[in-house]
């Protein structure tokens, strides 16, 4: 089980643990969707499209690791190392969101609470990278839903 607990009211930095045990933070761009973290020593980066469409996870050289395509929609992808993870949203009005394979959802990530912006996700199959990118995906996609939110 992978979670993500805000470190602060400003910023939206978040604290990564494993089972846990702190294994990164979430630094969030400060102009564009997207962020930054590090894992074993690994710093990557996590850029999107100018939509929030597409999101790109770049290692330190600025290699293309992964990619999250269809971001925000009802059914998204991941792909990574020559695979294709299938994410969807359990609700039209909730922030759940399932991994399914083959038809069978085998992980989730969610939005423990609204105050808090705390997420717990478990995401077999996936790399620590891969995982952390997933949710720093999510967690862009709603600060651009509350940011929208309130604008209006």
């Amino acid at each position: 089980m992978l979670t993500a607990e805000k470190m602060g009211a400003w910023r939206g930095r978040y604290q990564l643990a494993a089972d846990g045990q702190p294994v990164a933070v979430w630094d969030p761009s400060w102009w564009r969707s997207g962020g930054d973290f590090e894992v074993h020593g690994q710093r990557y980066q996590v850029r999107s499209n100018g939509w929030g469409t597409k999101y790109r996870l770049l290692d330190e050289a600025g290699a293309e690791i992964a990619l999250v395509e269809r971001a925000g929609r009802k059914h998204w992808t991941a792909q990574s190392a020559g695979r294709s993870y299938e994410f969807r949203r359990a609700s039209f009005w909730g922030n759940r969101q399932e991994l399914v394979t083959d038809g069978v959802v085998t992980g989730s990530m969610r939005r423990v609470s609204a105050w808090s912006g705390a997420i717990e996700a478990d995401l077999p199959g996936l790399s620590l990278p891969l995982q952390i990118f997933v949710i720093g995906v999510q967690l862009a996609l709603w600060q651009a839903q509350q940011t929208a939110a309130a604008s209006a």
